[in-house]
């Protein structure tokens, strides 16, 4: 059974603040009917994507609520994994063309985070930790420091190697205009800014954000009115521990090459054969280590890789981040798994402009909840 992406839509990404929950799903779900050519009385089922509503907005009937935005009485989902759960929501959707309960979805990731103080949002992320980390008083900057400092320990790389990551994906901000950050930093810049958890600096760590993003997929024939559909041909989950200290590695993420590893298989492809991939770059070490576990660098090369210009465009292979990533595209939680879905689908239908890979064909996405305790990877074609 093929499944198709007909329309992708992602809003602004960054501080809207004079803009609700609404008004951005309604932008992302009209653009992603429009580039599709349907009307909304042609889908069948809303999946949405968020982490927060229940806590931060009080509202946990979110997949009811933003459907009366499409003006139509069809099923609604909500679906959460903490910052993966854009991913779920569009796994869970393709799951539900296979079963065959509907033919054509609509699927949206939003979330509306900075209309709340640093110190709520901080604490609603570490909804998505464990007891024992919330009990110790960890965040997550804490708990992927901790990463970074085993990584660089293990593998003798070093503070500049992992500033690199935001230095490549600032510099892909600059070419998204729906990017949050389109500005330059260089590795001094990184080096420079203020400290928040040994070794990772605030250049290191992605922003609090806004932003919503939808794309309609479908298994029926509505697909051969698009002229360039983009097949998905991999939807996969793998899961670990919540806690970091429950794992047998500090520097790999065994969801993560779970999840991949079976996406390849069902898609029958290998990592070199991906052109483009959206990493979960929620800290600048989570992607040196993501490229590691899907198979793009060898163990302990990732950071050192991007900081030869291995993943950026125009001279790298295989291209990470052309978005921007989260670091500089920014990290609305819910709605981040459905943007890389977006950026990927540009990418392949050779539709994004200033950062246009040449010659994309495959792209991937790795979208990851917590500090991997769950990881969603598609595989799309053109």
């Amino acid at each position: 059974m093929k499944m198709q992406i007909l329309g992708a839509y992602s809003t602004k990404f960054g501080e809207l603040w004079n803009v609700s929950p609404r008004t951005l799903a309604k932008e992302a779900m009209e653009n992603a009917l429009k580039a599709s050519g349907l009307k909304a009385t042609q889908i069948d089922a809303l999946f949405v994507g968020n982490m927060l509503s229940g806590i931060l907005g009080n509202q946990a009937n979110l997949g009811s609520l933003l459907v009366e935005e499409l003006g139509v009485q069809i099923p609604a989902f909500k679906i959460e994994g903490a910052c993966a759960s854009g991913g779920l929501a569009l796994h869970n959707a393709i799951n539900s063309l296979k079963a065959g309960q509907y033919k054509t979805v609509l699927v949206l990731g939003i979330e509306k985070m900075t209309d709340h103080s640093q110190d709520e949002i901080t604490t609603a992320l570490m909804a998505a930790g464990s007891d024992e980390e919330r009990m110790a008083g960890a965040t997550f900057p804490g708990v992927y420091a901790l990463m970074a400092q085993a990584y660089m320990q293990k593998y003798k790389a070093t503070e500049e190697d992992l500033a690199a990551v935001s230095v490549k994906n600032h510099y892909h901000g600059t070419l998204n205009s729906k990017a949050q950050f389109q500005f330059l930093v260089t590795v001094g810049d990184v080096m420079r800014s203020s400290k928040i958890a040994d070794p990772l600096k605030l250049l290191d760590c992605s922003p609090i954000s806004d932003g919503a993003a939808a794309v309609v997929i479908t298994s029926g024939n509505v697909a051969k009115k698009v002229k360039k559909p983009i097949h998905i041909i991999a939807s996969e989950v793998g899961t670990d521990t919540l806690s970091l200290h429950d794992r047998k590695s500090f520097t790999s993420l065994a969801a993560v090459i779970d999840a991949s590893t079976k996406a390849y298989k069902k898609a029958g492809i290998k990592p070199s054969d991906i052109d483009v991939a959206e990493i979960h770059d929620c800290f600048s070490i989570s992607e040196a280590i993501a490229t590691e576990d899907l198979g793009f660098s060898k163990k302990g090369e990732g950071a050192r890789d991007i900081a030869k210009g291995k993943r950026t465009l125009f001279k790298g292979d295989i291209i990470c981040n052309p978005s921007g990533g989260l670091k500089s595209c920014g990290h609305p939680v819910g709605a981040t798994g459905i943007k890389q879905i977006v950026e990927i689908t540009e990418q392949l239908r050779g539709t994004a402009q200033k950062r246009q890979v040449k010659r994309a064909r495959i792209g991937l996405t790795h979208n990851v909840g917590g500090s991997g305790a769950i990881a969603v990877i598609h595989i799309l074609r053109s």
